[in-house]
Parts: C-alpha cells; structure tokens; sequence
C-alpha cells in the first residue's frame, strides 16, 4: 500500500467517539500520576509504613510506567494496536483494585509496578490514534481534546484525591478505576480499529537486549530524580553508582538501537528537525507544569497555612485556563502560524511565573488564582501547537514511535522539575536563612525593639524568663519563614527566566503546512 493511499485512510467510526473512548483511558491514567499524592501519609499509616517509605508507591508507578513509554509503539506494531490498547486497559484496571486491596506496603508496590506497565502505553497510543483518526486540518483540535486530558488531570488530582481520602478512604483512590476502565475497553472496542500499516506490518522480534538496557536507563534515572534530594545527591554512594549505571546503560541502549535491524525505538526520527525541537520543548513544558504543580500546594500549606482540599482548590483554576485556550488554539492552529501561538504560549508562562515571584506572606487567594489561570492559557498555546508541529511532517507509520518518545520526554521532564524545584527550594532557603540571620544580632536595632516587644507581650502569659525564650523561638521561625519564601520566590523567577529562553527557540521549527496537507516525505 503507497504513501498516498495510507494518508488517505480514514477509520469507520466517528473520530470524536474514538476521540472520547482513547481518553477515557488516558485521563484515568494520567489522573493516577497525581491523586496518589495527597494519600501518601493516610497510605503509610493504615499499612504501618513510614512517611519515606510510602513514597515508593509513586516511585515504582512512575519507574514501570517510564519504562513501557518509549516502547509503546514497538509494542503496538507488533500485537496490533487496537488489542495492545485493550490489554493496557485490563491490566491497569485490574492492578488498580489491587491497589486497592492491598493489606501490606509490599503488595501495593507490586500492584503499583504492574499498574505502570498497564497505564505506560495508554498515553502515546491514545495520541497516534487521534492524530490518524482526524484529517490533518483536524488534527489540532484532536490534540487539544488530547491537551485536556494530559495538563488537566494532573491539576484535579490533587484536590479530587484529598476530597476522597478525607471523605471516604485512600483505597477508592484506585477503586474508582474500575467502572472507568471498564467503559473505555467496551468503548475501544466498539470504535478504534487498527489502519492498514499497522495491521499488515511485519511483526519482528521483540529487541530483548535492548529492552533491558533501556530499562536499567530509565529505571535508575528515575530513582536518582526521585530520591536524589532525600539523600543529598552525589553525596550518596549509591547514586554515583546508580548515575553511573545509568548512563553506561544509555549509551549502550542508543547504539544497539542504531545498528540493530528491527530497534524497540527507532532514533533516528530525531533526523527531523520538527521533531527533535518538539521533543526538547516539551521536556520543557513538562518541567515548569510539575515543577509549579509541585510547589503551589507546598507553599499555601506550609507557609500560608492552607487545608490540603483549600491548596488545591487554589490551583485548580489553571485547569479551567487549559480547557478555554486549548478549543480555541485547536481550532486556531492550521490558521495562524504554530510558531506565534508557542511563542505566546511560553511568554504567558513567563508572566505567570514571575507573578507568583512576586508572592509574599500577607496575599490573599486571588494573588494564587489570576496567575495560575493565566498559566493554564499558557498551556493551552503550548501543548496543541507544539503536538501538532512536532508530529505534523512524520510520516503517518512512524507516529506510533514518535508518540513513546515524546511523552517519555514530557514526562522525564516532570521528573526533572520535581526534583529540580525540590533541591532549589531546599538549598536556596538555606542560603537565604544565612543571610537573614548574618542581620538578626543583639547589636541590631530593629531586632532588639521586636525581641522587647514580644517578651513583654508574653510575659503577661508564662513569664519573663519563660517569654525571652518563646521570643527567641518566634524570631528564629520566622527568620526560617522569611528564607523559605524567598527560596519560592526566587524558584518561581527562575522558571519564568527559562520560559523567556525557549522563545527564540520556536522558531526554529519549520512552519506548519497550510491546513489539509502533512508532509509525508
């Protein structure tokens, strides 16, 4: 079958019932990226577990889950797309009621890790399967449906987790799967069908070396970014050793990949130029979306005090940012020059980034909501022009490969945020409480007439010699309170910085092809 008549195909369905049976999936899985969250300490204290050791449940999800990423589409090719969607589907809903189930921290690793592998390939399937589904002039409004799914359900995660571990329990976390999955299997396979490149390509052997030095890669990378601040990073020996391991494994996962007749993921999509700039951008996207998502809620709970289910209640208006910009951008892309609504995309961020820069102890919740409602808009300019352009000159058998390899990166780079801000916030507040506290001396006027005005103010309550101490005690935490939200502040500035350097890089792209047309060379 030539080039022309693949383009030409078209799936016997409706692409927006195909469209809502590959999010079902999609969204329930990206949802449980995040909802486990908020559950972590009710998760250690039913299963007798520490705080550290619970964390493991999002480590071993997110390891396995890495891992069937890039080799999504090798795994699509070779048992036929449709059927590798449905078993994704099974396997995740049944090891999402184990979770559930689980009566030891253990058995819910376990159950975590098989999850991952389920939930892995849900991601980058559903995405090619959209983006051959609908007519290239079409196609940005498929990502954008896509967008929804992908950028919101990390933001509701949080906050729809709370609400149910506080009102219920932590087992209906995963429970909640289960009706879900159910319906996007009866609904994949009512709709999705597989087209003729995939159905009659040769079907190879599975690259077993390859697959195990790419596991050992990702594996460790993983680990490193989610441990890596816990146990002060190159201090550790055991995460040289894990870097080490690691990279070796990299470099030989990229060259057996290069000289082996049927690789697991074809690297050498990376020759295109819209592609290789897309990926990069996105790792970026994916950076300052879980890097912002990650320390919102921290700082509305440890320093203004806020409720967990309040936190992030806070954030979720980003969510309904997302959803405005992403129907318009879908419809706008094909009409306006992708590389414009990128541009604006990342300067929004920018904005909003620098906004919260400007944070402080005395804001209220508008000061937290106007900005991350700008930030969803900015997500919206991003992710669907972004999708669009970096898949739109691949030709329509290598979007199964290029999707693994794409959101392998968008999430690598959440990865890589999470434990960025994680260690910037940690060791910038150190530095600051530094200085701060070079200030705070008894020889200091200021600090004097405060330390006076606080003893007097206690003593009428415990005592002079009990209130000098409590004084003392107040001072030092807020000096601590002080150098924790300028470490925030300066995170926030930073990730705005690196959104400003990412413009230029936009136009490097090629510009997209007028609508109706995909470059198929």
């Amino acid at each position: 079958m030539g080039v022309d008549a693949l383009s030409e195909w078209r799936p016997r369905s409706n692409p927006w019932l195909i469209a809502m049976a590959v999010m079902l999936g999609t969204f329930m899985e990206v949802l449980d990226t995040s909802v486990a969250n908020v559950a972590l300490p009710h998760i250690a204290g039913n299963l007798s577990a520490s705080v550290d050791e619970s964390t493991w449940v999002l480590t071993s999800y997110l390891v396995s889950n890495a891992i069937i990423l890039p080799a999504s589409g090798w795994l699509g090719r070779f048992f036929g797309r449709t059927r590798f969607l449905l078993v994704c589907i099974g396997i995740f809903t049944a090891s999402s009621v184990l979770c559930g189930a689980a009566e030891s921290l253990g058995m819910l690793i376990v159950a975590r890790i098989i999850q991952g592998v389920g939930g892995g390939a849900l991601q980058p399937i559903a995405q090619a399967v959209l983006l051959e589904s609908f007519p290239p002039r079409k196609r940005g409004i498929a990502m954008g449906v896509y967008g929804i799914g992908v950028v919101v359900a990390p933001i509701v995660g949080p906050t729809l987790g709370g609400w149910i571990t506080d009102n219920y329990s932590w087992r209906w976390i995963f429970y909640i799967n289960l009706p879900v999955g159910i319906l996007a299997a009866l609904m994949v396979r009512a709709f999705v069908e597989d087209p003729p490149y995939i159905t009659r390509a040769a079907r190879g052997t599975i690259d077993y070396i390859g697959f195990g030095l790419m596991a050992v890669w990702i594996g460790t990378l993983q680990i490193i970014l989610d441990k890596g601040q816990e146990d002060d990073w190159f201090a550790a020996p055991w995460i040289r050793w894990f870097a080490l391991v690691s990279a070796v494994a990299f470099v030989a996962f990229v060259a057996r990949q290069l000289v082996t007749r049927e690789p697991l993921v074809d690297l050498r999509i990376f020759r295109n130029r819209n592609f290789a700039l897309g990926t990069m951008l996105i790792a970026v996207v994916g950076l300052v979306l879980y890097g912002t998502t990650a320390m919102l809620p921290q700082f509305l709970q440890t320093l203004l005090g806020y409720p967990a289910l309040d936190s992030g209640l806070a954030v979720s208006p980003r969510g309904f940012g997302s959803i405005v910009a992403m129907v318009f951008v879908g419809r706008a892309v094909g009409i306006i020059d992708s590389r414009l609504l990128l541009a604006i995309g990342f300067g929004l961020v920018a904005v909003s980034s620098f906004m919260l820069g400007d944070i402080n102890l005395n804001i209220g919740m508008v000061s937290v909501v106007v900005p991350n409602i700008i930030n969803g808009l900015a997500l919206g300019f991003l992710f669907v022009p972004l999708t669009t352009v970096a898949m739109g000159t691949l030709r329509p058998e290598q979007i199964g490969n290029a999707t693994g390899i794409y959101n392998l990166m968008r999430n690598l780079g959440g990865s890589f945020g999470i434990s960025a801000v994680t260690t910037l916030l940690a060791r910038k507040a150190q530095v600051h409480q530094a200085m701060l506290a070079a200030h705070v001396t008894p020889y200091d006027p200021a600090t004097q007439g405060w330390l006076a005005r606080v003893t007097a103010a206690l003593a009428l309550k415990v005592g002079p010699v009990a209130a000098a101490q409590q004084a003392l005690g107040l001072l030092y935490a807020t000096v601590v309170k002080q150098a924790t939200l300028l470490a925030f502040v300066d995170t926030f500035r930073l990730l705005g910085f690196l959104c400003l350097v990412c413009i230029p890089s936009v136009f490097l792209l090629r510009k997209a092809r007028a609508a109706g047309s995909v470059a198929l060379h």
